[in-house]
């Protein structure tokens, strides 16, 4: 069963989809929030292994970010790190006051960049009891290609287009994907733009889009950076072996401590662990074993 739900976050409500099994219990049932791609909306991949998570007996929240899809926030399309670290740590609280969820067994699964707003809001939030991301992003990283002349006429960019702003103008958006690939285009942008600009995967609330003024607030983040402070609680990363984002697991699992896990899905690449068969499934059937060994009762 999916649920339509809104929760606050920091002054903004926050659209979101409650997924639950389809078989009913008096007993409260474990809990996974699972947040969306960048750029991407709840009804795309988080949606999917929200529902499919709740097909193996979880109650799972799949929901827009603020600023982002059907939630509030403008401009639309900003990409606040910090707002998004805190819509989890907003979403765990909203799942702790309902009546089917045990507040005391909530987990939290990323995708792409999501992964990295859940491993930096789970090293100082200790509700959430164990952390998954799936195609773990850097999000400051993948915007410049870690080139720091790039990000520096990011920033450039980002001044001007506060001031855009602040002159009563329309907040400055740039696209991140073209609307089609061409033979110049590399193979890590072409597999984005099959996801989100065809049939497959295409959403109207899923622009691929950010505003300008993002690119100095991400800027000053590094989502990884004390991904040791997770532990003791358990942190597990899939990744496919063809991901171009990979490095970014392996580095993170690296520097987390024992209680990380590293699981790589033969033959994937990034985008493929968003809703390609049999990659899903092998996704599932780890995020299933995991989360229902570290969201046990007692």
């Amino acid at each position: 069963m999916k649920t339509d739900v809104r929760f606050p976050s920091n002054g903004l409500m926050v659209a979101g989809h409650v997924y639950t099994p389809d078989t009913a219990t008096p007993e409260r049932r474990p809990a996974v929030v699972v947040g969306h791609p960048t750029t991407g909306v709840k009804e795309q991949a988080a949606g999917l292994y929200a529902r499919r998570l709740a097909e193996r007996g979880f109650v799972t929240l799949a929901f827009d970010a603020a600023y982002q899809g059907e939630s509030e926030g403008e401009p639309h399309g900003l990409e606040d790190p910090i707002q998004r670290a805190d819509d989890f740590r907003n979403a765990v609280s909203y799942l702790t006051t309902r009546d089917d969820v045990d507040p005391a067994r909530i987990g939290i699964l990323g995708i792409c960049g999501s992964g990295g707003y859940v491993v930096y809001s789970a090293q100082t939030d200790r509700r959430m009891q164990a952390v998954a991301t799936v195609s773990a992003a850097d999000v400051p990283a993948w915007l410049t290609g870690g080139d720091d002349k790039a990000f520096d006429q990011l920033l450039d960019a980002a001044a001007e287009a506060r001031n855009v702003e602040a002159a009563g103008g329309e907040a400055p958006t740039i696209s991140l994907l073209p609307e089609a690939p061409d033979e110049s285009t590399p193979e890590a942008i072409a597999e984005f733009i099959d996801y989100y600009k065809t049939p497959r995967a295409q959403h109207p609330r899923a622009t691929n889009k950010i505003a300008v003024r993002s690119a100095d607030k991400l800027a000053q983040f590094a989502a990884y950076r004390d991904v040791d402070k997770i532990a003791p609680r358990p942190l597990l990363m899939i990744a496919g072996t063809k991901a171009m984002t990979l490095p970014v697991s392996q580095d993170a699992v690296s520097r987390a401590g024992d209680n990380a896990e590293l699981v790589q899905i033969e033959g994937a690449s990034h985008v493929d662990l968003y809703d390609k068969e049999p990659y899903v499934t092998q996704a599932i059937e780890k995020l299933d074993e995991f989360f229902t060994k570290n969201l046990s009762k007692g």
